[in-house]
């Protein structure tokens, strides 16, 4: 007859496993970056002026996480080279309903015709919006695997097991300036990290934020996109 070996055994086992590998799973539990923006004319900001952020739809009729918009807002509007950022919903209920979902312009041509409406260059001036920015993106999991259990019983409880996933954080954030009408160019941002679950009766998350770091990366990057004029 097969002996099987005690549930004990198989736990210390396992624990040995995960003590031997869990330094290389912190290592690599991190994530990779990559940051581009495109220029199509000068930028440049002045006191007074300021930003906002619109979500653009995207596939399957989505929006760009409200989340996320939110991340990139305050991470514009605080340290080095801070933006004023102006609340979404303050700029839309006051253009209303030109940036309402359904009629918000689709593309810079349609700028021109927008302004010359009655009150609409006016309101945008009140406000000191210099620059629209169209967020479009999301964060997927692409990948993932491993095994994890729990259980409980009269000696208590438990998890035991390993599980992995991949998520990629993508998006794109395009730039227009209400002054001259035209857009200023795209920054956009592409964060990948994998996140681990080792679990020895108690589960270790080793997770990688790759939205919070394509956040800070986006936002960090449209800043010196704004307010550096790279064409002076």
């Amino acid at each position: 007859m097969k002996r099987v070996k005690p549930m004990s055994d198989q736990i210390d086992r396992l624990g040995k496993l995960l003590l031997v590998i869990l330094p290389c799973i912190v290592v690599s539990a991190c994530t990779t970056a990559r940051v581009e923006d495109v220029r199509v004319t000068a930028t440049g900001i002045l006191d007074g002026e300021g930003v906002v952020i619109m979500a653009r739809s995207y596939h399957l009729g989505n929006e760009t996480e409200d989340k996320f918009i939110k991340c990139v807002g305050a991470a514009l509007a605080r340290g080095a080279s801070a933006l004023r950022v102006v609340p979404n919903s303050e700029f839309v209920d006051a253009l209303f309903p030109w940036f309402e979902p359904r009629t918000a312009p689709s593309d810079t041509k349609g700028l021109p015709d927008l302004m010359a409406r009655p009150g609409v260059a006016e309101t945008i001036a009140r406000k000191g919006v210099r620059y629209v920015i169209w967020l479009d993106g999301d964060t997927e999991r692409v990948a993932g695997g491993g095994s994890l259990s729990c259980a409980a019983g009269p000696g208590g409880g438990g998890c035991f097991g390993f599980a992995w996933w991949t998520k990629d954080s993508k998006y794109d954030a395009a730039v227009w300036d209400l002054t001259a009408l035209q857009s200023a160019g795209t920054v956009s941002t592409d964060v990948s990290g994998t996140s681990y679950l080792p679990a020895i009766v108690i589960p270790i998350p080793l997770i990688a934020r790759t939205r919070a770091k394509a956040c800070k990366g986006l936002a960090d990057q449209l800043k010196s996109f704004i307010v550096t004029d790279e064409f002076a």
